[in-house]
């Protein structure tokens, strides 16, 4: 790693060192506060970062692996940051009788990346869901919390087009 990159690296951890600090120095050292904290940490960046994970462990005095079984429990929380179009297909009972399995399918095909993924280019990422609460509507898929009803793959596609042209 070149010096300039190292140093730029070294800034951005330093930045994020002060706004999980920010986050954290509100909450008591209680360990019933991480759910709250993860959130937190997950509204600001939109996934949790390693040196959060570290960070919060060291807080609370709890063990990282209890940490990371917490973040991979809830669906609410990533690991990974998602694209700017978070695009989420339900495959719950409703939609997936309906045809949202050929959605996704579709979705895959035209943005060339599996689910839990992110374009190469940080504009999409693609993951499921088990219900939106939209049944009624189903099939559906969102984008960034959005819901299309009575969703069809020529329906993704139209979508899609308006996006990529963003």
């Amino acid at each position: 790693m070149s010096e300039e990159k190292k140093q730029n690296t070294s800034c951005m951890d330093k930045k994020l060192e002060k706004e999980l600090q920010a986050i954290l120095e509100p909450y008591t050292n209680s360990k019933d506060n991480l759910i709250p904290i993860l959130n937190e940490v997950q509204v600001k960046y939109g996934y949790i970062p390693p040196i959060a994970q570290s960070k919060i462990s060291e807080y609370l005095s709890i063990p990282m692996a209890e940490i990371y079984g917490v973040i991979t429990f809830y669906s609410r929380f990533t690991l990974k940051p998602k694209g700017k179009y978070a695009i989420s297909v339900c495959l719950g009972t409703a939609c997936f009788v309906k045809g949202s399995e050929k959605i996704m399918e579709r979705l895959k095909q035209r943005l060339q990346i599996k689910e839990g993924q992110t374009t190469a280019d940080g504009k999409f990422s693609i993951d499921s869901t088990r219900c939106v609460g939209a049944c009624g509507i189903a099939p559906v898929f969102t984008v960034n919390g959005e819901v299309y009803g009575k969703a069809t793959v020529k329906m993704l596609d139209e979508v899609l087009d308006k996006l990529m042209e963003r």
